[in-house]
């Protein structure tokens, strides 16, 4: 039997025999079917098809992981080094020997925390080989495609880590859509790694939120008011997105507070 992967967002399903009939996180209107249709591949496909990951240290003890070429969605995972265990922020579907080597020379994984179903992918792997929980909000537990005793679902608003990392029940894209704050990050000015809960546009001085980004819909108004009121008692200098350059490097805190505000300002005059 296989463990079938979706090409489309790269999700890893329980292994069967035969391909699962589709993918409901892609036919879900958050995501979409490619135009040829549903397509699946194998972790063992993957590995011997040209796919390799890159890793690049963005700051001191956070170091990113991306496939090359680009694969799914295309995120890259994020390796937060603390002194009480390593988080594994985020996840991709490529797991392999170089990777596994660099990871376990920065010490490892202790902990896996995803922001949403969309970086799923080949979660219960990565779990499975550095013997780490994950940590998902039990607000998308219908979203997982491969149940494990690895995963741990945690409710509520937020979730302590590995001494003094927050996991922050934000919302807006997925019910339980997580954010992770590490108040050591940016040389003890703060950091927050949003995937795309929040996402880093293509002027990095803003922020936008959204419940579909392929499908661009938008979220109300009323909910971006809460995700605002939610993450505003955090205090972070950088914000990380979901992918290598989308890095908000400075002000953070204010540019996700004042692009919340923009974002509601726009609906408020589309609605007037």
């Amino acid at each position: 039997m296989e463990a079938w992967i979706c090409q489309t967002c790269g999700t890893q399903f329980t292994p069967t025999e035969a391909q699962p009939a589709s993918c409901p996180i892609c036919t879900d209107e958050r995501q979409y079917i490619g135009h040829n249709g549903q397509q699946w591949t194998t972790l063992t496909q993957l590995q011997t098809s040209g796919y390799h990951n890159e890793w690049k240290e963005h700051e001191p003890f956070l170091t990113g992981f991306g496939t090359t070429p680009s694969f799914a969605i295309g995120e890259r995972a994020l390796l937060l080094q603390t002194p009480h265990g390593n988080l594994l922020w985020d996840c991709i579907s490529l797991i392999d020997p170089a990777t596994i080597a660099e990871i376990e020379r920065l010490g490892g994984i202790s902990a896996i925390a995803i922001s949403h179903p969309h970086y799923y992918t080949s979660m219960i792997e990565w779990a499975h080989h550095f013997h780490a929980p994950i940590y998902l909000h039990e607000a998308d537990r219908q979203w997982v495609m491969r149940p494990d005793t690895s995963i741990q679902f945690w409710s509520g608003e937020t979730f302590t880590l590995l001494h003094d990392l927050t996991l922050i029940r934000l919302g807006g894209h997925f019910a339980g859509g997580t954010v992770l704050h590490w108040p050591q990050g940016a040389s003890g000015q703060g950091v927050l790694l949003a995937g795309d809960i929040i996402q880093v546009v293509a002027d990095h001085q803003w922020v936008s939120f959204m419940y579909s980004y392929p499908n661009l819909i938008p979220l109300p108004a009323r909910e971006i008011q809460r995700m605002r009121a939610t993450i505003a008692p955090y205090h972070f200098e950088r914000l990380y997105g979901a992918w290598f350059d989308r890095i908000v490097s400075s002000d953070a805190h204010n540019v996700v507070l004042r692009s919340a505000d923009r974002y509601v300002q726009a609906l408020t005059q589309v609605n007037a």
